[in-house]
């Protein structure tokens, strides 16, 4: 799914759950949470606190690498998203789990981390630095999951990336996340393990420790996941 065509249909949800707490705030009854899983077309995100020189490429010559280039509202630098890399988007009404933006991403990265594991790859977390990340106690650990997030009205927008069978190549046209240390670089699942890893296999582990975490069942809909919290 494009870029475009997945905001899209993230502001859609969004919207949709913001009307819905508009409507029902007096009588404190649920909404609608959704949870949609892609895979992107190549395309450079920036987010509000990156810079543009982070890309490397002028945009005149993204056509040559048939890649795209878009600013968007999310927090967070620059990031690649392409093929193999699943991209999760939760849209979650916060006010049904807790309110506090900090502890949501520690959610995301956490499901992550237990992701990951289930496939025999530690991950972790570095002070300063949001995402998952491999090898943290070494002098050059490496980032396996970007996650930038945008919140209106406690309903999130926007989540993260996490190479599976991703390209890495892509990484060098920029200076991912913004960080320009040299003793950090990025990985994929797929580097870590020196063989392809079964993407779907990963969508369905991921989906099931996000859920467990939030306290949520599942269901599919159209274009998504729908999300329920448990009573």
């Amino acid at each position: 799914m494009s870029y475009n065509e997945a905001f899209e249909l993230q502001s859609y949800y969004h919207k949709s759950l913001i009307s819905q707490k508009r409507q029902l705030d007096l009588d404190h009854q649920p909404v609608n949470n959704t949870l949609i899983l892609v895979q992107h077309p190549h395309v450079f995100t920036l987010g509000t606190s990156g810079k543009q020189e982070h890309l490397k490429l002028k945009q005149d010559d993204l056509g040559h690498i048939e890649a795209q280039f878009q600013k968007i509202n999310r927090g967070g630098d620059i990031t690649y998203h392409g093929p193999g890399q699943l991209v999760a988007y939760p849209i979650l009404d916060l006010d049904q789990f807790f309110t506090d933006v900090h502890k949501y991403v520690r959610y995301l990265e956490e499901a992550v981390i237990m992701t990951i594991g289930d496939f025999g790859i530690k991950g972790g977390r570095i002070k300063d630095f949001t995402g998952v990340w491999v090898d943290i106690e070494s002098t050059k650990p490496r980032k396996i999951c970007a996650i930038g997030v945008h919140l209106s009205r406690w309903v999130t927008l926007h989540g993260l990336a996490l190479n599976v069978n991703t390209d890495l190549n892509y990484f060098d046209y920029i200076i991912p996340c913004g960080i320009e240390a040299e003793d950090k670089s990025v990985t994929s699942m797929e580097k870590e393990l020196g063989k392809p890893i079964e993407f779907e296999q990963v969508k369905e582990i991921f989906i099931h420790h996000l859920s467990s975490l939030f306290g949520t069942s599942t269901k599919s809909i159209k274009h998504g996941i729908g999300i329920s919290k448990n009573s």
